[in-house]
C-alpha cells in the first residue's frame, strides 16, 4: 500500500517536472534548467559564481549543483530530476527501515509519502530535497549524526539547528570538525567560497514571508513601493522594507534566544527529544525568516516524518499543521502566485492561511517541547 502510494505520487511529480503534465502558474523547473545549470558551468571552471548575487549558499551547495554531471547521458535538468527521485527513494527507505523497529511507527514513512507531492513539482525542482535527506539521515543514523549535520550546514546552513536538542559532546565536535574541514577545503580549492555571506546579508523581504503581509496590506492604502526580482527572489522594494527586514531578523534572534532558554531549563530528555527539538527549531527559523520560499516546506516536512517514526514524539499536532501548510503553499505557489505578486485578495488570503498554519505549527511545537522537557515548578503551600 505504501509503495503503491509513493510510486503513484512520484510518477505524477516526474511527469510534472518533465512538463508532460503542466501545472498552472510559473514554470518551477527553470531554476534547474537555467539557474542551476548556469551555476554548474561556472563551478566546473574551479570557482564559485562570484558575480551572481543569486548564489546565496554555503560552499557545499556546489555538490548538488554539479551532481547531474554524474549522469552524462542525460541533459542537465533530466539528470537533476532523476537524482531528486533517487534521493526521495533513500529517504523513504530510511523511514521505512527505522519505522519497523520496536517503539517506532510507520507513520513517518506515510507522512513523507503524502507530504512531498503536496508541494507539487517544486519538491523535485530544488536541491532542498537533498539537504532534507541529509538532515533526515542525521537524525535516523545516530552513528553518523555529527558528520552529516556538519555536511548539511555547509549545504544550506539550517541543518545546524539539528544540534538544538543534542547533549552528546562528541556529536557537536564531529559536526564542527566536518563543517570546518569542508569549509577549509572549499576555501583553499575554489575562490569565492564565502561570497554567499554578502549576498545573503543584502536580501530584502520576499513576497511570501510573514513580514510581506505588511506590504500586501499597505499596497491597498497608497504605499509607494514595488515588487521586483531582487537577489534571486520576488521581493518588496520601497519605503519601510529595510525596517520590516530588520524586524524579521530581530524575531529570528528572539527565536534563538527562546531556544537557548529552553536548553538551559530542559531536564527531561527522552529518545524523541533530539528530533522534536530540531523540528521546533527549524519551524522557528522558517516562520521568522525574511524569505519563505515554497521549497522551505520540505525542511520541516522531513523532520516531521522523523518525529512521527517515534511513538513517543510530542510533535503530532505540529506535524499535521505542517502538512496543511505544505498543501496551502502549493495553492499560493505556483497556482495563485500572480495573485500573490499583485497583492490581490485570493493570493493574500492563501498567504495568510499558509503563514498562519506555519505560525501555529511553530507555536504548537515549541509549547509541546517545553511542556515535555522543562519541569513544572510546584508552588509551596501558603503559610497560615
Amino acid at each position: 500500500m505504501l509503495l503503491t502510494a509513493w510510486s503513484a505520487t512520484r510518477a505524477l511529480l516526474v511527469l510534472c517536472v518533465l512538463r508532460v503534465l503542466v501545472v498552472p502558474g510559473p514554470d518551477v523547473t527553470t531554476d534547474v534548467s537555467v539557474i542551476y545549470q548556469g551555476w554548474s558551468q561556472v563551478l566546473r571552471t574551479g570557482t564559485f559564481p562570484l558575480d551572481d548575487v543569486t548564489w546565496q549558499y554555503p560552499p557545499a551547495a556546489a555538490l548538488p549543483v554539479l551532481a547531474p554531471g554524474l549522469l552524462p547521458f542525460l541533459d542537465y535538468a533530466a539528470a537533476f530530476f532523476v537524482l531528486a527521485l533517487l534521493t526521495d527513494v533513500v529517504v523513504l527507505w530510511l523511514l521505512v527501515r527505522v519505522g519497523r523497529r520496536p517503539g517506532r511507527s510507520p507513520a513517518g514513512a506515510w507522512t513523507w509519502t503524502a507530504g512531498v507531492p503536496l508541494l507539487g513539482p517544486t519538491a523535485y525542482a530544488r536541491f532542498d530535497l537533498l539537504v532534507t535527506a541529509v538532515a533526515v539521515a542525521a537524525l535516523l543514523v545516530p552513528q553518523l549524526r555529527g558528520p552529516l549535520i556538519g555536511l548539511g550546514a555547509l549545504l544550506k546552513v539550517w541543518p545546524v539547528l539539528l544540534l538544538a536538542g543534542v547533549r552528546d559532546r562528541a556529536v557537536w565536535v564531529s559536526a564542527g570538525l566536518a563543517a570546518a574541514g569542508l569549509l577549509a577545503a572549499f576555501t583553499v580549492l575554489m575562490p569565492g567560497a564565502l561570497a554567499f555571506l554578502t549576498f545573503q546579508r543584502d536580501r530584502g523581504t520576499e513576497v511570501e514571508s510573514l513580514g510581506a503581509l505588511v506590504f500586501h496590506a499597505a499596497a491597498h492604502f497608497g504605499w509607494q513601493g514595488a515588487v521586483m526580482m531582487n537577489y534571486g527572489s520576488v521581493e518588496f522594494v520601497g519605503p519601510y522594507v529595510p525596517l520590516v527586514s530588520r524586524a524579521a531578523l530581530a524575531l529570528t534572534l528572539l527565536g534563538f534566544a527562546w531556544l537557548l532558554v529552553w536548553r538551559a531549563r530542559a531536564r527531561a530528555f527522552g529518545p524523541h527529544t533530539v528530533a522534536d527539538a530540531a523540528f521546533a527549531a527549524v519551524l522557528l527559523f522558517i516562520t521568522t525568516s525574511r524569505v519563505i520560499s515554497p521549497q522551505y516546506l520540505l525542511w520541516p516536512l522531513g523532520l516531521a516524518a522523523v518525529c512521527l517514526t517515534l511513538r513517543s514524539t510530542r510533535m503530532r499536532s505540529a506535524s499535521y499543521l505542517v502538512l496543511a501548510a505544505t498543501a496551502a503553499t502549493f495553492l499560493e505557489f505556483p497556482l495563485a502566485f500572480s495573485y500573490v505578486v499583485h497583492s490581490e485578495p485570493l493570493g493574500v488570503g492563501l498567504l495568510v492561511l499558509r503563514n498562519g498554519l506555519l505560525m501555529a505549527a511553530a507555536a504548537t511545537a515549541c509549547r509541546a517541547l517545553w511542556r515535555d522537557t522543562v519541569p513544572t515548578r510546584r508552588r509551596s503551600p501558603a503559610r497560615v
